[in-house]
């Protein structure tokens, strides 16, 4: 055969379908390479938007060997010509006026063309015409205040075929868009940066169409004057981007307005890490994103993030683009030559998004399965080919943005040697499931044939299986069961010989009969000593009909009575006139107008009745020792005593049942046993039942015994904690809040939490804390900065343990600034703004802190009696230290002006075993615990006219005022640790040339405070340029104004002290 054309999927430019065609005409002048009984089409229709009373022509161009002809079809019915709509002669449907919709006549639809020749036909790809149309605003501006300096922003919507164009106006006049401080997006979104006074007035958005024009609401904008010096403010994202699905080949815009102080800078990025296109992409304004020329490689998360300049604050927001593409061919269905009976298959598969739905259309009719002709998801299969089956085939994928079609030919060819279809075929029913199928050899040749296959399916319905069985030759009669009861089905027989298949014979119809009813469900109660009770319920999955029900039933050991003939409807009978004390069999069946169904039988035995003597006989007691359990959440066991007064073989008990405080008696629950002992099932959870039993013998029924009450376990927690909350309170500390879960009836005694870092979830290791069930909240501490934490919770109780709830991640920054400690951040699955709140102490957090607090005033008071029993011990040392200081006060001056002296003179002191401290005078200058009130610059030590007093209670006031008026300066060499700075002064010293009496203080007021090592100072001892203490230190040091300089010892400091002359 010759070779056929791959189809057009979509329309191709003219140039290249005439250059195609073309090619053809030059293949066709060489024999069996073309014939023209292909057909194909040179334009089809496309999707066209057209205006009210507009003309339109549709295009349709179809080839192949003529004549051929082409009908138009309107959402699937044929297109009736008349003035207004006309078909040329190049097959193109015209329309002189477009009518829009009144009444039920419109031209909006799906347009396809439908070009037929001798061979079949095809039907083309669709086209939508639409009018162009324009709806009300969907959002209108909002007028709003903004502080100078400030991101102004109005927005408007509005939907239109085609698309709008929105352009903007202030007080009623154009907007200039050629600042670089606004931006007017093509979403209809106006965007006005760094405000001033100058742009206070009312913005509208104007929408316009080729047809139409629309214009909003006014919107003022208010300018707030700002401040001289605005605070800093982290960045806040005030309108992020926002999901879009679009087309291939459109325009998107993704949104980005950020503010903060300074400035924020926005940058873009994909959630899946790959490289944005830079080549369709670029930015308006200060931060949108605009794509073009969408493809399918622009699809994915898009993260627009804004960071203050120089720091790591930054927010974020994301949106997802998504592409949609229209139907495209990856596999198309090849033309195929087949004989008679034979199969053929088609393969179709097409791609799109969304996924395309695939259909199979013969000579531009839809295919539907059924009996030869099956389709399997994008194959179409048909079996038993007939010459009728000769047809153009087509494929078509259609989803929301588009159709496409592709097509092939099925050619049948028939042998002349085939024997003819076999005849006189006929069925017999035999019985629910079977039907026996005869029929005669065909006329010619039928001692060829070497088998004969019969068909079967059902004759009703669409997308009926077709089933098949080959037989041999030498028989002509079959027996088909396993088929449905009372079903109709459709019967051909094919004969088979080496060079073919014949014909299919006639088809035969024939149904099977109804099927045999199931037997019922019977239950069988006494009701007194002559009447039985007899109820049944049909099963609800039997499908035969039925007519009526037959009851039949027997005293053991007589002839059956019976039977007597219910009603469909009846479901109950009751057998009176019976004998007491008497077993009787009871069976019942169902049946129709072909058979009885199948019987249930069941035995019962009627009861002794009560004589007079009886009636005199008192009731038994009932049981004791009643006892109940609960055993699950809708179970409670029961389990009693007999009484001991009776020695009867046979005894029943009743069980009542019901909820305390119910109203409604007929909601109490009877049971049945002969056991003393029940498991009662089916009860509501978390619920207190009462519970009473009686017994019954020999015809006596005793008193209910004691109420006994008890209540089912609640069930466990059907739904995880809800509201969960984790806010960041200190460095390395959070406080997780939740709500109880859902549904009153939730009982809870306990929750657990887990919580882990990143890398330790992974590793699958929690760590855990359990709170009772009355407390919803929890600390969770030793959190390490610079980690991101995930907690979720989970309820229990008795039962069980119920969901955990959605993962909450808690951000723990690392300590960068005092700003970033002071906004701690925060993240949970419902948002992400930050929660104020109290953190939740319990009971044991208490105790701890108690007990710390209690150990910590302990220390406290022994070291102040160890302090003020040393005062009292060194006073005397101090004393006569003293006296031979001012001996000695010639030999100190001299080794004052020598650095090399004073080394040596503290080596000697080392070699002292015995620390000598000097006495604390009421005008010292340094503060063992706290510092020094004194500058030091190059000249030394500037002294306060008030120096601040400290220590007094190591010092009696009366020494103090008697010292007072007379000074005088001693050496006092003491031990002190290593690496500190040895300090010398003198107050004898001359000033420096030009040296005032005071001098002023570089570093503002001096204070007793200790200061950190990241001050200015020096960042060997961080003290700001104030003495260095050590916080070991446990020596107090005193100093006066020296012109000395300052000397660095290793282990020792030389002070010098004042003393009364």
């Amino acid at each position: 055969m010759a070779p056929s054309l791959r189809p057009l999927a979509r329309p191709r430019p003219p140039g290249m379908l005439l250059g195609a065609l073309l090619l053809l005409l030059l293949l066709g002048s060489v024999p069996g390479v073309w014939c023209f009984s292909e057909l194909f089409f040179i334009k089809e229709p496309q999707d066209i938007t057209v205006s009210r009373k507009e003309a339109v022509v549709l295009d349709c161009q179809a080839h192949g060997e003529v004549p051929v002809k082409v009908t138009w079809l309107k959402n699937g019915a044929k297109v009736s010509e008349n003035k207004r709509i006309q078909v040329l002669s190049n097959g193109s449907l015209y329309i002189s006026e477009v009518e829009g919709k009144r009444g039920e006549q419109s031209d909006e639809g799906f347009y396809q063309c439908l070009a037929m020749n001798k061979y079949g036909a095809i039907l083309s790809q669709k086209a939508h015409l639409t009018l162009s149309t324009i709806s009300a605003f969907e959002v209108q501006p909002i007028s709003v205040e903004v502080q100078e300096g400030g991101v102004a922003r109005f927005a408007c919507k509005i939907s239109s075929n085609p698309p709008p164009v929105i352009t903007w106006e202030l007080n009623r006049t154009a907007l200039p868009i050629t600042m670089d401080r606004v931006t007017a997006l093509p979403t209809g979104v106006l965007q006005i940066y760094d405000v001033h006074q100058r742009d206070v007035g009312n913005y509208r958005c104007v929408a316009a169409t080729v047809a139409h024009r629309r214009k909003s609401m006014e919107a003022s904008l208010t300018v707030i004057p700002g401040k001289e010096s605005k605070s800093f403010h982290i960045p806040t994202i005030i309108a992020g981007p926002q999901n879009i699905t679009t087309s291939l080949h459109q325009t998107v815009v993704l949104e980005c307005v950020a503010t903060g102080n300074p400035k924020p800078i926005i940058s873009w990025s994909r959630l899946d890490h790959k490289s944005i296109d830079v080549f369709n992409t670029r930015v308006l304004g200060n931060g949108n994103l605009m794509i073009s020329d969408i493809r399918l490689q622009h699809a994915g998360v898009y993260v627009c993030r804004a960071t203050t300049p120089g720091t790591r604050n930054f927010t974020v927001a994301m949106a997802t683009l998504t592409v949609l593409a229209p139907p495209s061919f990856v596999e198309w269905p090849e033309s195929l030559t087949r004989p008679r009976a034979g199969t053929a298959r088609f393969v179709c598969q097409a791609e799109g998004i969304p996924s395309p739905k695939m259909s199979w259309l013969k000579n531009g009719r839809k295919i539907h399965s059924n009996g030869r002709i099956k389709m399997y998801n994008s194959k179409l299969v048909i079996n038993q080919i007939i010459p009728e089956d000769d047809a153009i085939y087509q494929c078509m994928a259609e989803n929301s943005q588009g159709s496409v079609l592709s097509r092939a030919r099925l050619t049948v060819v028939m042998s002349e040697d085939r024997p003819s279809a076999p005849y006189n075929v006929h069925a017999e029913t035999m019985s629910s499931s079977a039907i026996l199928l005869a029929w005669d050899r065909p006329l010619y040749n039928s001692d060829k044939v070497i088998a004969y296959s019969v068909h079967y399916m059902k004759a009703e319905g669409l997308n009926n299986e077709e089933y098949q069985v080959v037989i041999g030759n030498d028989t002509t009669h079959y027996i088909i069961d396993d088929l449905e009861p009372a079903s109709n089905y459709t019967f051909y027989i094919v004969a088979y010989m080496p060079m073919g298949a014949s014909q299919m014979s006639d088809h035969v119809t024939q149904n099977t009969l109804e099927d045999a009813p199931r037997s019922p469900e019977l239950h069988l109660e006494p009701l007194n000593c002559t009447t039985i009770s007899v109820k049944w319920q049909q099963d609800a999955e039997d499908t035969a009909t039925i007519q009526g029900y037959k009851l039949y039933y027997k005293e053991e050991g007589q002839q059956e009575n019976g039977p007597i003939f219910l009603d469909t409807t009846d479901l109950l009978y009751t057998l009176s006139g019976l004998d007491p004390r008497r077993k009787y069999h009871v069976r019942l069946l169902a049946y129709n107008n072909f058979e009885d169904g199948y019987q249930a039988d069941q035995t019962v035995s009627t009861p002794g009745c009560v004589s007079v003597r009886d009636r005199m006989v008192p009731p038994p007691p009932p049981p004791h020792h009643l006892y109940a359990k609960a055993n699950t959440s809708s179970s409670i066991f029961l389990h009693w005593r007999r009484p001991a007064f009776t020695t009867a073989q046979i005894i029943n008990y009743t069980i009542r049942c019901n909820p305390v405080g119910l109203q409604n008696a007929s909601l109490v629950l009877y049971l049945q046993t002969s056991e003393t002992h029940m498991l009662v099932q089916g009860l509501e959870p978390n619920t207190k039942y009462e519970f009473a039993v009686r017994l019954h013998v020999d015809q006596l029924s005793s008193p209910w015994s004691p109420v006994v009450y008890h209540s089912t376990l609640p069930e466990a927690p059907a739904g995880p904690p809800v509201g969960v909350k984790v806010t960041l309170i200190e460095d390395d500390t959070a406080l997780v809040s939740w709500k109880p879960p859902d549904g009153p009836e939730t009982v809870v005694t306990r929750y657990t939490i887990l919580y882990a870092s990143r890398k330790a979830w992974i590793a699958g290791e929690w760590q855990v804390l359990h709170r009772e069930g009355a407390i919803t909240m929890a600390l969770l501490e030793n959190l390490v900065a610079g980690n991101i934490y995930i907690v979720k919770i989970s309820a229990s109780n008795e039962v069980g343990e119920g969901p955990f709830s959605n993962s909450v991640e808690l951000a723990v920054l690392p300590k960068e600034s005092p700003e970033s400690n002071q906004r701690p951040k925060r993240l949970d699955s419902a948002d992400a703004k930050v929660y104020s709140g109290y953190y939740h102490l319990d009971q044991k957090s208490m105790t701890g802190i108690a007990v710390g607090v209690g150990i910590a005033l302990t220390c406290i008071l022994i070291c102040v009696l160890i302090l003020i029993y040393r005062s009292k011990a060194r006073k005397s040392s101090a004393s006569k230290t003293a006296q031979n200081g001012s001996q000695q006060l010639p030999r100190t001056s001299a080794s004052l002006a020598s650095g090399h002296e004073v080394g040596k003179n503290l080596e000697r002191a080392v070699e002292n075993e015995e620390s000598l401290m000097p006495m604390i005078m009421p005008n010292s200058f340094i503060d063992a615990k706290g510092g020094t009130d004194l500058i030091i610059n190059s000249y030394g030590p500037i002294i306060k006219n008030n120096p601040k007093k400290k220590w007094l209670f190591f010092q009696d006031p009366k020494k103090i005022k008697a010292e007072q008026p007379q000074r005088r300066f001693t050496q006092v060499v003491c031990f002190y640790q290593p690496g500190t700075t040895v300090l010398i002064s003198d107050e004898d010293s001359p000033s420096s040339p030009g040296q005032t009496a005071s001098f002023p203080r570089p570093f503002g007021v001096a204070a007793d405070t200790e200061h950190s090592a990241n001050s200015e100072g020096s960042h060997e001892t961080g003290d700001s340029g104030r003495f260095s203490h050590e916080s070991n230190d446990e020596i107090h040091l005193s100093s006066v104004i020296s012109t000395t300089p300052l000397t660095p010892v290793p282990s020792l400091a030389v002070i010098q002290v004042g003393l009364p002359r």
